[in-house]
Order: structure tokens, then C-alpha cells, then sequence
């Protein structure tokens, strides 16, 4: 689920004067008109080397960073902003030092090229961010299919071949492309359908490409940054990585387990824990930095509501589903007794549930914190469909009926000087990768589980689910995720597989994720006047080529590191944890493996959850009925029953530290300094931004390749962790677990 980010104010020194809404020159949205220019240069070259060598290193290098962090405890995602602001004073390097002298290409014709054809221009700067966000996985970090490779490697101790692992992560890429070719004409055109995230990009945008006439420019503020944080990173990455997760009770308090409970930032709440390190902050929510202030406000709210309210009400008062007995934050499965669930042993030999050696050892249950971010799970799918229907189900049908009976705006009518791309592209693009994918779902079926009715059952999921889905993104920012209904319905038919249901969602949910992303990405190059050709190539250039690198750089880990992903088994100060993967583990059992009917439903234990599913439908038509009967009260529609239910979305993996850090950080910088540094905020907000995840990337694998492939560790009270030992004990009387206290 999305919020709507608003876009950064920029210098407005050179501004028109902007029509009216009513005018024939400029949209019908107020927020497009502000922010858009309404002019283009056709002329613009945007096919040049510069474009593809910066496109395509950037998209490699960070399909590379985002893969190798993302087995780290502390995942770090490198978005397209960062490649946004460092490309920038590349790109004008090149300009100046490549040859301009022309040249033929045999089999081009008469064509003349050059690899310096002008002055770097914002054209080839917004493609080259559009490889970068491919590399990014459109910001998602990798790609999702990635994760499939992982549980069946490290979790399950399985084999999947390279082909089979290729073949699943591009076709699960490059399928909702083909969605989004036959919707293109009616979310991106359409002026009314504004997608309101692609404004901060074009925002920024435009303030890079001004003209600088100041002693601190953005590109050497920038390299300052960058090199600050390079440097420092040194420091939480290997010298004293304690900085990472400084827990002041557990410190005051080394032998209570309520009290590291109560203040372990990774284990715990997190009361009186903090950190030095930027990859902890940016971890799992991205950075703060470019969230806007509303949003993070909401997301505290929710946080504060769940985390330091309702968590303590259930398990220390409650006591529910005998909380006590297990962690009071994690992600593991456990037995009734507390102790963890082994999974491999009711794993049988043809990758399926072993149904008498699971009823040997029990059901399986979850830590009290795990257990209601299911049930918030529910309730805010259920949330965001009917709030966005009563909140803003007029609004989006009046801008869908205008896509139809609107006149084109100016920005449509600038599009048409380019060649569009022919439909047969798309249709092309579809046929193929389902073909593909229906090869791995029957000849490969062994090592994906998945049959060829789940693939177009999925498919069809998916194609019920982007138009609408597209449609609430474009008009007010919020994605609904569908990832646990495409679960849950497949974990109901299916039941016992475990890679079936993850390659199902997979193909359910994240192809119609892709669609959305890249009609987003569409729309942005609608709104820069890059021509649809150029965009779609360098899209689908870009996600084969990151997902290659992303497979190939998890090969290599999957190989070459002891022990990766099994937290139990490393050192504390491991940063191979795979926090992410753990809880996709963890999915891939509850849905695939034992299923939703022995978890949620009548042969389980937490039943009770589904009614989320009813108390979340109902929250937002309460609220808008508050809103009917006192609508004078302006702060009624402000609350947000999507964005408050979700705040905690993240966790697990994410923890109590990085939202505490992330919240506080992001309200510094777009509170505090937006409202009284506005001119520094909108000068170097983001740019510092990106300069932080670009250092702390950078250092990392330095760190990586000169000590840690080496085994050069140092071992001393800094590199201990968060010295919280005992916050993952149970409370429950008569229960023993591995180094903690029996009560």
C-alpha cells in the first residue's frame, strides 16, 4: 500500500505564468500543472552511448548492491534516486571528454552517429534512471523470484537447477509487462490518471538540471556526503557493528528478561535502543528522507498503537495464543512447548507435507507479535478496499469516466510527435513468456511444484486485479497488496506444497506488482517526453539484465557462505541473517506447506484472525460515516485505517529499531528541517539521501571482498551484537529454551 508523496517544491525563479485548468495547454490536475513543464524538444537526443553505458552499468551495479544486501540483517535498498544524483555529474563529464567527431555504422545506411552528439540532457538522464529502477527491481530491491531460490537452497536444504531458477525469475518479471501493454491507453494517457509518485521524480528532475551558481553545488555537496558516509561505514560495518543496535536496557539490565524484552531493539520493543548506522535506518522502509511527513506521521501513529499498546496487552496481560511461551518478537514457527519448530522433518521426500510426521510433532505456532501482524494483514487489505471505495470511489470513477470523454491534455498532445509502440509488442512480449512459463510449470515441474492450471489460474488473478489496481494507484497512490489473498486462495486448492504457493503468489501477485510499476514508469516518461519506443527497451533491457545479476550474485552467496540465512547457526555479529527470506520461509510453510486450513482456519489454532478480515472492512465505512455526520471536523478524513493497520507491515523482518530510527530521522529532516530550512531541504534533501545509501553500499562491499571473504574478524565487546541474550526467552512457567532463565 502506497501513500501520496507529495512532490519537492523547486526553484520557480524561471516559472510561467501556468493556465488555467480550463485551458486546452495543461492538465486537468492541479499537482500535474504545478509541477510539469508543458514544453518539449524533440530534437533532444536520447539514444546515445552516454545513455547506455551509464544506463546499463548503473542498472548492473545496482542489481548487484541490491542482491548482495539483501541476505544482510540490516537489507539496504539502492533505489534510482541515488543513480538519479550520481549520474548527473557523469553524464556532464562525458559530454566534455568524449570525441564528437561522427561516424557510420555498416548495415545503418547513410545513418551518422557520435559518441558526444551535445550537452548531457535531462532525456537520457530520465532513461538512464529507468534502467536504474529496473536494476532496482522498480524499487522493490530484487526480484521477488529471487527469494524462491533462497528458501529452497538455504531453508529447505532442496536443489533447483540455474535454468529452472532463470527461467522463474524472468518470466515472473517480464509477464506483467504484457498486463500493462493492454492497459497502457487507459492509465497513462489519460490525463486524469496522474499517478501521483512520478511528480517527485519529475520534481527532482528538474532541480537537478538547473544551472548552478553557488559555491556548494548539489554534485559536490553530494561527493562530500558520499565520502563521509563511505568512511563511517567502516565503523558499524565491521570495526564496532554494536553501533548498529545500541539497547540501553539491556546494557542497565543484563540479567532480566522482561527488561531486554522491553528494550531490545531487535528482539524487543525497542524502548531506549538506537543506532548509529544508516543502513539500519534506511533498512526494510527505504529512506526517510524522501518520505513525505504525513506519511511518516501516519506510519508513527500506527506503529506507537501496535507496537507499545496492543503487543504488551497480549502478551503480558492476555496472554494470547500462551504468548508467554515463545519470543514476544520473532518470526520463527514454534512448537506448543516452545521450542522451534523443525520443519525439514516434516518435509518428505517429494517436497511435500509428511502428514504423520507433522502431527507427530504438533501444530505449529507463532510468536505474539507474528501472530497479529497476520491478523493486521487481513484487516488492512480489507481496509484499504472499502476505504478507498468510500473515500475515494467517486473520485476515481469521474477521472476514469473523464480518461474516456476528457479531451487530451497538452501532455498527451506532445506525445504524439512520437512513433507509439505497436501493440503487437506487448501481445508479442505475452505469448511468449506465458509459453515459457507453461515449459517450467510441466517440463520443470519437479523443481517448481507449480501445475500448469496454477499458472493460468494466477495469470488470471493477475489480469482480473492490475486494472483496478492500476487505476486506485494512479488516481490516489495506494497499492493494495494482494500477496496474502493469492496465498492464501492457492494454500486452500493446494495445499502441501510449499513452492507451488510461493511460485503461485509469485506469478499472481508480483506480475500485476510489475504491470503497476511499469505503467508508473510509463507515465513518467509520458510526463518528460521520453519517446515509448526508447522506454519500453530500455524497461526490458534492464529487467533481464538485473535479474541475471540478481541470480547469479545469489548463486555465488548460496555457495560461498557457511551456514547463510540460518541465524542460529552464525556468529552474533553474522550480518548473513537473511531477515527477509526468514519470513518468506516462513509464508512458504504456513500457506504451501501446512496451509491456511491447519493454521487459520478450523484444524488450526488461530481461527480467530480471520474476523481482521471483517473488522478491517469495516473500520474506513465507519469513519467516512463519522465524516458524513460531522463534516465540519476536517481531521476525521485524515485518518487513514490503510495506512494506520499497515504501519507495522514491515515487521517482521523489519524490527522495533529501524521504525523508531527511521521515524525519528524522517521527522528531523521533513518536519523540523523542511518547515524551518526550506531552501537547504529543497536544495540537498535528497541528494544527501542518495548519498548516504550510495557510500554504505559502496563500503559494504568493500568491507566484503578485502575482510570478509579473507576471514579477517575481529571479535571484541563491539562486535557482540545488541548484548540482548535474553530477550528472546519465553516468560510462560516451566518452559526451558537454550540459555535463558526457567520461570
Amino acid at each position: 500500500m502506497g501513500t501520496i508523496a507529495s512532490p519537492p517544491p523547486f526553484d520557480v525563479e524561471k516559472e510561467t505564468t501556468k493556465p488555467s485548468p480550463d485551458s486546452d495547454e495543461d492538465s486537468p490536475i492541479e499537482e500535474v500543472r504545478l509541477t510539469v513543464l508543458t514544453t518539449d524538444d524533440p530534437s533532444l537526443p536520447v539514444w546515445t552511448f552516454r545513455m547506455w553505458f551509464l544506463g546499463v552499468l548503473s542498472c548492473a551495479l545496482l542489481a548487484f548492491l541490491n542482491q548482495f544486501f539483501a541476505y544482510r540483517t540490516e537489507p539496504l535498498v539502492i533505489t534510482q534516486i541515488t543513480v538519479q544524483v550520481a549520474s548527473l555529474p557523469v553524464g556532464h563529464f562525458m559530454a566534455r571528454v568524449l570525441p564528437e567527431s561522427k561516424f557510420r555504422v555498416p548495415g545503418f545506411g547513410d545513418r551518422v552517429f557520435s559518441l558526444n552528439p551535445g550537452p548531457f540532457n535531462m532525456k537520457e538522464h530520465v532513461l538512464i534512471s529507468i534502467f536504474a529502477n529496473a536494476g532496482s527491481a522498480f524499487g522493490s530491491g530484487s526480484a521477488y523470484a529471487v527469494g524462491i531460490v533462497n528458501i529452497i537452497k538455504a531453508f529447505y536444504g532442496r536443489s533447483i537447477s540455474f535454468l529452472a531458477s532463470w527461467i522463474l525469475i524472468i518470466t515472473t518479471q517480464v509477464l506483467g509487462y504484457g498486463w500493462a501493454g493492454l492497459l497502457r491507453k487507459y492509465v497513462v494517457e489519460p490525463a486524469h490518471m496522474w499517478w501521483p509518485s512520478t511528480l517527485v521524480q519529475v520534481s527532482l528532475f528538474r532541480a537537478l538540471h538547473e544551472k548552478e551558481h553557488r559555491r556548494m553545488s548539489r554534485a559536490k555537496f553530494f561527493m562530500i556526503a558520499l565520502t563521509c558516509s563511505f568512511l563511517w561505514y567502516a565503523l558499524p560495518g565491521y570495526l564496532f557493528p554494536t553501533l548498529s543496535n545500541i539497547s540501553i536496557l539491556c546494557y542497565t539490565y543484563s540479567k532480566s528478561v522482561t527488561a531486554q524484552q522491553i528494550g531490545s531493539g531487535m528482539r524487543g520493543l525497542g524502548i531506549g535502543s538506537f543506532t548509529f548506522d544508516w543502513a539500519t535506518i534506511a533498512a526494510f522502509m527505504f529512506s526517510p528522507l524522501i518520505c513525505p511527513f504525513f506519511a511518516i506521521a501516519n506510519i508513527c501513529i500506527g506503529f506507537l498503537f501496535i507496537m507499545y499498546v496492543l503487543t504488551p496487552i497480549s502478551y503480558w496481560w492476555l496472554d494470547l495464543y500462551n504468548a508467554k511461551r515463545f519470543p514476544i518478537f520473532s518470526s520463527h514457527l514454534f512448537t506448543a512447548n516452545g521450542s522451534t519448530y523443525d520443519i525439514t522433518s516434516i518435509v518428505n521426500k517429494q517436497f511435500e507435507l509428511d502428514i504423520p510426521a507433522y502431527e507427530a510433532q504438533g501444530k505449529i505456532h507463532l510468536s505474539t507479535f507474528f501472530a497479529i501482524t497476520y491478523g493486521l494483514g487481513f484487516a488492512t487489505i480489507a481496509a484499504t478496499l472499502t476505504h478507498v471505495a468510500f473515500f475515494n470511489g467517486r473520485e476515481i470513477y469521474q477521472r476514469y469516466q473523464a480518461s474516456y470523454k476528457g479531451k487530451e491534455d497538452i501532455h498527451t498532445r506532445l506525445m504524439k510527435k512520437y512513433k507509439d509502440i505497436p501493440g503487437w509488442w506487448f501481445y508479442l512480449m505475452l505469448a511468449v513468456t506465458m509459453v515459457v512459463s507453461l515449459i517450467l510449470c510441466t517440463a520443470l515441474k519437479s523443481q517448481v511444484q507449480l501445475p500448469w492450471w496454477g499458472l493460468l489460474f494466477a495469470c488470471g488473478m493477475a489480469f482480473v486485479f492490475t486494472l483496478p489496481v492500476s487505476v486506485i494507484t494512479a488516481t490516489t497512490n495506494q497499492t493494495p497488496g494482494l500477496n496474502i489473498i493469492t496465498e492464501y486462495a492457492m494454500g486452500l486448492i493446494y495445499p502441501g506444497r510449499p513452492i507451488a504457493n510461493v511460485c503461485f503468489k509469485t506469478y499472481g501477485y508480483m506480475s500485476m506488482a510489475q504491470a503497476v510499476s511499469f505503467l508508473s514508469d510509463f507515465k513518467l516518461g509520458h510526463y518528460m517526453k521520453i519517446p515509448p519506443r526508447s522506454m519500453f527497451i530500455v524497461q526490458f533491457v534492464g529487467t533481464i539484465i538485473a535479474g541475471t545479476i540478481n541470480l547469479c550474485v545469489a548463486w555465488y552467496l548460496l555457495g560461498s557462505i557457511h551456514n547463510i540465512c540460518q541465524d542460529t547457526l552464525l556468529s552474533p555479529d553474522s550480518p548473513w541473517t537473511c531477515p527477509g527470506d526468514r519470513v518468506f520461509f516462513d509464508a512458504s510453510v504456513i500457506w504451501g506447506l501446512v496451509g491456511p486450513r491447519r493454521i487459520f482456519g478450523p484444524l488450526g489454532t488461530y481461527g480467530a484472525l480471520n474476523w481482521f478480515f471483517l473488522g478491517g472492512a469495516l473500520g474506513p465505512v465507519v469513519v467516512w460515516g463519522f465524516h458524513r455526520m460531522f463534516p465540519t471536523k476536517s481531521w476525521i478524513p485524515l485518518i487513514n485505517l490503510p495506512v494506520l493497520l499497515g504501519a507495522t507491515a514491515m515487521m517482521p523482518p523489519a524490527t522495533s529499531l529501524n521504525y523508531n530510527s527511521w521515524i525519528v530521522v524522517g521527522t528531523i529532516f521533513n518536519f523540523f528541517i523542511f518547515r524551518y530550512r526550506k531552501k537547504w531541504w529543497q536544495r540537498y534533501n535528497y541528494i544527501l539521501s542518495a548519498a548516504l545509501d550510495a557510500g554504505v553500499a559502496f563500503m559494504g562491499v568493500f568491507l566484503y571482498f578485502t575482510l570478509t571473504m579473507e576471514n579477517k574478524q575481529l571479535n571484541w565487546w563491539g562486535t557482540g551484537g545488541e548484548h540482548c541474550p535474553l530477550a528472546t526467552c519465553p516468560t510462560a512457567k516451566g518452559v526451558q529454551a537454550d540459555g535463558c532463565p526457567v520461570f
